[in-house]
């Protein structure tokens, strides 16, 4: 008598069994066929976007832009880093008409193997910054996105170095050199409290160190994603360096961080700067939001620097805002309610650089 793993074969058991070995079989190679694919996928798309550098397969788009914002690129020959650079910049609605008119300016920085056109071409900033402006949450504003690759060039395998090293002096070219080229090129306003500089990724790290390393320029910084430690040193790392500058220095900042809740080690760099941050009781604010790095979805990667580039240049404009309320109470012959002193930390220093200029 014939034995099928040990079962006698009597009527109708042999079938059976053979039916549901066959159909295990079956159900096994389907899963099996499916983790193969999704690995296949997972890798095509860790290829595709990391790698290859290319957009988010389901990444934001630019939509109904009213005014027509538009981006170019420009170039400069730079001292600091001893090669021609590039930087991307989108100019307010009306900045050919009103030549009298001077702006804030806004610096964003890419993160790892990125380039200056990132945040127009992957993250769609254009449309986010158009409804800003529709809305009145975020003032007419130059948007400077600088290169910040080292000499070493953009690379998936590590990210730029926003410092200044062996590999270039990309914090003195950023935050020294091209503030000085934009003030030359274009009409800005002087004060630091009218420049912003924020980053995703390592250019949140990057903004923040640069930043706060030319706190001559800039007042209002922030980060989406960011970290706040390098591998450099103290010199480099915001959570260690800050606590290096003066107190009055400290007063004159504004800081936005946003880290995705799957954000990893992101969120947890994130959030204990900002307890540094408290410590030092340095004015800012820090969310946490779904979503983070990622390779899709509607809160991963570009879509969520996408959406939440909406919410840190609304700090941007209210910091704005309050510098122009602190301005105006200045002006000669204008009576308004006197701003807090310190809600106008910046007007002790650069109070004769306030006067006489429109926004």
């Amino acid at each position: 008598m014939k034995k099928y793993f040990g079962f006698k074969n009597r009527k109708g058991t042999t079938i059976r069994y053979l039916y549901k070995l066959e159909t295990s079989k079956s159900k096994s190679g389907k899963i099996g066929f499916w983790l193969m694919g999704f690995a296949l996928l997972f890798g095509l798309s860790f290829w595709y976007v990391i790698i290859a550098g290319a957009p988010q397969f389901d990444g934001p788009q630019q939509w109904g832009l009213r005014n027509k914002l538009s981006y170019q690129l420009e170039t400069y020959q730079s001292q600091a880093m001893g090669q021609e650079r590039t930087y991307g910049i989108c100019l307010p609605p009306g900045y050919s008409r009103n030549l009298h008119q001077h702006y804030p300016v806004v610096f964003l920085l890419h993160g790892g193997h990125g380039n200056p056109t990132d945040w127009f071409k992957k993250a769609a900033a254009l449309s986010t910054i158009e409804e800003l402006y529709a809305t009145g949450k975020f003032p007419p504003s130059i948007i400077i996105t600088p290169d910040g690759n080292d000499l070493r060039g953009s690379s998936p395998f590590f990210d730029p170095q926003y410092i200044d090293g062996p590999n270039g002096q990309v914090s003195t070219a950023i935050g020294d050199e091209l503030v000085k080229l934009v003030q030359n090129r274009y009409r800005t306003l002087p004060s630091p409290a009218f420049w912003a500089m924020g980053g995703l990724s390592s250019g949140g790290w990057g903004a923040l160190n640069i930043g706060l390393h030319h706190l001559n320029h800039f007042s209002v910084l922030f980060s989406h994603s960011g970290y706040f430690t390098d591998q450099s040193g103290a010199e480099n790392s915001p959570s260690l360096y800050i606590k290096k500058i003066p107190q009055p220095a400290r007063s004159h900042l504004r800081i936005y961080l946003d880290a995705g809740e799957q954000d990893g080690k992101y969120l947890d760099e994130t959030q204990r700067f900002a307890t540094v941050l408290e410590q030092l009781q340095v004015e800012h604010v820090m969310y946490s939001f779904p979503g983070g790095h990622g390779l899709m979805g509607a809160n991963s990667l570009w879509n969520y620097w996408h959406k939440h580039l909406a919410d840190s240049l609304t700090y941007v404009g209210k910091q704005f805002h309050q510098a122009k309320l602190c301005l105006d109470a200045e002006k000669p012959g204008i009576h308004l309610h006197r701003p807090s002193p310190a809600l106008c930390p910046q007007n002790q220093t650069h109070r004769g650089k306030f006067l006489n200029l429109e926004i």
